[in-house]
């Protein structure tokens, strides 16, 4: 067993010892619940009225002793309820044996009938307590609770204890999920799942984590998106098919990014770009009134409102008008990025084109934008996958959705399924990679092969669920809505010191 932390928690021990010596388990196989505390409480009049024996369970949350009786508080999922213990009714040694090895935070089964105290507190009264399981560590300090950031992610059972808005946020969370699937299958499309564990790692920009498969002794990556095995299946018949997917980016961590996340990916086939546009302008308030109850959200002290229809504006217009460079005029590489460096925006010696162009969009349009806001017509460069415009092939049928000063919510565009097309952007991609970007994508042969077999017109889009979380929670950190998020290790000086990781 670890050691324990402190005094308390060697006295919690002994009580386990003691009542081992007495006969009882600490820790039996299962309960005999009758009744949530929630259904307690709603039907508390009939309850009383019939004199119906219960039983509910429960972790003590308060404890008051009185002589011979004593009153705690019971909570489980559902709610909290007083518990009044009689020393005459369970009898000494029972009521003794609660007295001495009961503690807050242990695990209690009680039966007994409900009554109406003095007071008018709906309450049980007990006849029998039975212990559940014995808590060895005391609980986060009921007064301050539990307000250290570090330690309410690392050990979120104590947060989820401490502090009950914290799960409301994950109930809210577990409504998005259930909400966009439910949409997802009203509107026809498919839910399939595609490998995690990919032989490329294709369909996105990212760098990705890696793995080493003995019995195949090949590598493999951890899936930056699902976007190229969607796609395949489109090409094999499925025209509307959704994930709601797992993925992994080798990235830094900040408050808008986590190395593991979840989004959801969906592909329709003959639909384009516009056509996801008004689909994602039924979606976005479907989720935002089933989960808050209104489509406006407050969120970093500024109200998102989420009633359609939402702005278009092209990429290129979006910098211009917020006072960055034209990226149009600057033809090459070298006076674009003179031309970011001189507007603030950094250039490394690795970044191409399509970074340098990301980049002075990222200071100069997303801090900008409240309200959601289709950003379209991405340039090329960015967009690997996506099809060129008809009407200008420096630009493609591309759109993010961006709320929140900074959130880029969606991204979505009509599929590029010209495998020749497809093809050069790959080999683009792959020069890049050589000139030092380990983010480009890779030369997929397969998913080449896959287009000549041919892929029929298609839109697809991508969102993420954390991002969309913390929008619809009001959070500012994904750390408050990823129930376990990704920590450096407690013993790393750098963290200790503040640095690093943003909460």
């Amino acid at each position: 067993m670890t050691s324990l932390p402190n005094d308390e928690s060697v006295v919690r021990l002994e009580k386990l010892h003691h009542l081992i010596e007495n006969g009882v388990d600490p820790y039996p196989s299962g309960s005999q619940r009758t009744h949530l505390i929630s259904k307690v409480l709603a039907d508390f009049e009939l309850l009383e009225k019939s004199s119906e024996r219960l039983t509910v369970a429960g972790r003590i949350r308060a404890k008051r002793g009185h002589g011979g009786a004593s009153f705690f508080d019971l909570e489980d999922s559902s709610g909290r309820i007083q518990i009044h213990l009689r020393q005459d009714v369970v009898g000494a040694s029972a009521y003794d044996l609660f007295e001495s090895d009961f503690d807050l935070g242990d695990f209690a089964q009680v039966t007994g009938k409900v009554f109406t105290t003095r007071r008018g507190e709906k309450s049980i009264e007990s006849q029998e307590v039975v212990m559940l399981s014995k808590s060895l560590r005391p609980l986060p300090d009921k007064w301050h609770g539990l307000t250290d950031t570090e330690i309410r992610y690392r050990k979120r059972y104590l947060d989820l204890i401490s502090n009950p808005e914290v799960k409301n946020n994950f109930l809210k969370r577990s409504l998005i999920v259930k909400t966009i699937r439910d949409f997802f299958q009203s509107e026809g499309f498919i839910e399939v799942e595609t490998p995690i564990l990919q032989p490329l790692a294709g369909g996105a920009t990212a760098r990705p984590f890696v793995t080493h498969h003995n019995a195949l002794d090949i590598d493999l990556f951890l899936r930056v998106a699902p976007e190229l095995y969607l796609k395949r299946l489109v090409v094999g018949g499925m025209e509307k098919v959704f994930e709601i997917a797992r993925c992994f980016r080798n990235e830094g961590i900040d408050h808008l990014h986590n190395p593991e996340f979840t989004q959801v990916e969906f592909y329709q086939a003959y639909a384009d770009y516009n056509d996801l546009m008004d689909l994602t302008e039924r979606l976005m308030p479907k989720i935002a009134q089933e989960v808050n109850g209104s489509l406006q959200v407050e969120f970093d002290d500024e109200t998102i409102d989420f009633t359609p229809p939402y702005p278009r504006i092209s990429f290129r217009e979006a910098i211009v008008e917020r006072g960055g460079p034209d990226i149009q005029i600057f033809t090459d590489r070298a006076s674009l990025a003179k031309a970011a460096e001189e507007a603030g925006v950094k250039v490394e010696s690795s970044h191409g084109r399509g970074d340098i162009m990301d980049n002075i969009y990222k200071k100069f349009v997303r801090p900008h934008i409240v309200n959601p806001t289709f950003v379209i017509n991405d340039p090329i460069e960015l967009s690997p996958l996506a099809k060129k415009l008809s009407s200008d092939e420096r630009y493609t049928e591309r759109f993010h959705l961006v709320l929140g000063r900074g959130s880029e919510l969606c991204n979505a565009y009509s599929e590029l399924n010209d495998p020749i097309d497809q093809r050069n952007r790959f080999l683009e991609e792959e020069n890049l990679r050589k000139d030092g970007n380990d983010e480009a994508q890779r030369m997929d042969e397969d998913f080449i092969e896959a287009l000549e077999t041919g892929l029929p017109p298609t839109a697809g889009f991508g969102m993420g669920i954390d991002r969309l979380a913390a929008i619809l929670t009001g959070s500012h950190s994904l750390k408050e809505v990823i129930l376990f998020p990704t920590m450096r290790p407690e013993d790393d000086q750098d963290e200790k010191s503040g640095g690093g990781e943003s909460s």
